[in-house]
């Protein structure tokens, strides 16, 4: 019973973040002059009104899926990882100097592209859980460092190593190597297929295997999982190595299935975006995915909100942060000793008044 009000509020406090946002954003909108009623309309029929819709909200909804689960598993063993953007770019840039400097081209080359991605995540996630468990120094500094460096390092690959002539860009890959469309009358590639597919599997190791439990215990209390003989160490590198990897292979499926190329200001922001989505989600694999999504729609039909209705696409922007405002406050309210009085008092009424009944 008390999993399940835990469950329930878990539930409830983002679904009211996301209505009291819309609220917000429908009274910007009056005062903007605008009725809110057909500018939200014309967002959400932006996002989802046809199959081309559709799938480019799907497409934009990749990159955030990857990022957010990165976030996600790292947290539930109690670190933060904060490199996801790192990460997530390191991947793209090996996978893409890996086709273009060795020639692969076809199903080989995708799959030496994602292998290549996955691991150089993993070894980008690696230091920050290296640096963690053998110096003791803070994960979230050590991760958000790592993320101008691996932005860095792949400005120096399009802008001298690898560019296209007189553009500061690199070269597309191979037409072999694109991700092909699942539905053909939609924009989304396969590389959302292999976002599903890694959210439904982190999902079934946290929740029904030994090892995702024993990982989620050391995130529940590391001091209690060490007594208990846990190696808790060796879950904190794993749970970056796995993050990172989780973001790597992001970076490389994003990069065969929509960006094609290394350019400037490719994946800015996609990392603090994952983490804000993955705490909305509250840390669970499969709401993630449908809070990224979400956000994605949001992005999307913004630009057809303002066509139609001249609202800028800030609003939506606004609307984005609204969410993870209220969202990470309410998670805080929940927390607060007098909130659990207040809810077990709530719940033992409900129960006498039933058991009245």
């Amino acid at each position: 019973m008390e999993k399940l009000r835990k469950s329930l509020t878990g539930f409830v406090v983002p679904l009211l973040s996301i209505l009291l946002a819309f609220v917000i954003g429908a009274i910007i909108m009056a005062a903007m002059g605008s009725n809110p009623a057909t500018a939200l309309g014309a967002l959400f029929q932006g996002a989802f009104g046809t199959a081309a819709s559709v799938g480019t909200t799907l497409n934009k909804a990749v990159p955030l899926i990857f990022t957010s689960l990165c976030a996600c598993f790292a947290y539930k063993c109690g670190v933060f990882n904060l490199g996801g953007e790192g990460q997530f770019l390191f991947g793209a840039t090996a996978a893409f100097c890996t086709v273009h400097c060795l020639g692969l081209t076809g199903f080989p080359g995708m799959l030496a592209a994602m292998l290549v991605g996955t691991l150089a995540g993993g070894v980008w996630g690696m230091i920050p859980g290296i640096l963690k468990i053998t110096r003791g120094l803070n994960e979230m500094i050590i991760s958000i460092m790592l993320n101008y460096v691996a932005t860095l390092f792949m400005g120096v690959i399009y802008t001298n190593w690898i560019r296209d002539v007189t553009v500061p860009q690199t070269p597309s890959i191979d037409g072999s190597l694109k991700l092909s469309r699942v539905i053909p009358s939609m924009r989304f590639t396969w590389a959302f297929v292999i976002a599903l597919l890694v959210g439904v599997l982190l999902y079934y190791f946290l929740y029904w295997t030994a090892p995702g439990f024993k990982l989620r215990a050391v995130g529940l209390n590391m001091t209690a999982s060490r007594f208990d003989g846990f190696p808790v160490n060796r879950y904190i590198l794993i749970s970056f190595i796995v993050s990172g990897a989780i973001a790597g292979l992001g970076g490389a499926s994003d990069l065969l299935g929509t960006q094609y190329r290394l350019i400037n200001g490719y994946g800015a922001g996609y990392g603090f975006d994952g983490v804000a989505m993955a705490l909305i989600g509250q840390l669970h694999p499969l709401a993630t995915i449908v809070v990224a999504i979400f956000f994605a729609a949001l992005r999307v039909g913004s630009t057809s909100m303002q066509v139609a209705t001249g609202v800028p696409t800030s609003v939506s922007d606004i609307i984005q942060a609204l969410v993870i405002v209220f969202s990470v406050a309410g998670m805080a309210l929940t927390k607060l000793p007098e909130f659990e009085a207040f809810r077990l008092r709530v719940f033992q009424k409900k129960g006498k008044e039933g058991q009245k009944a």
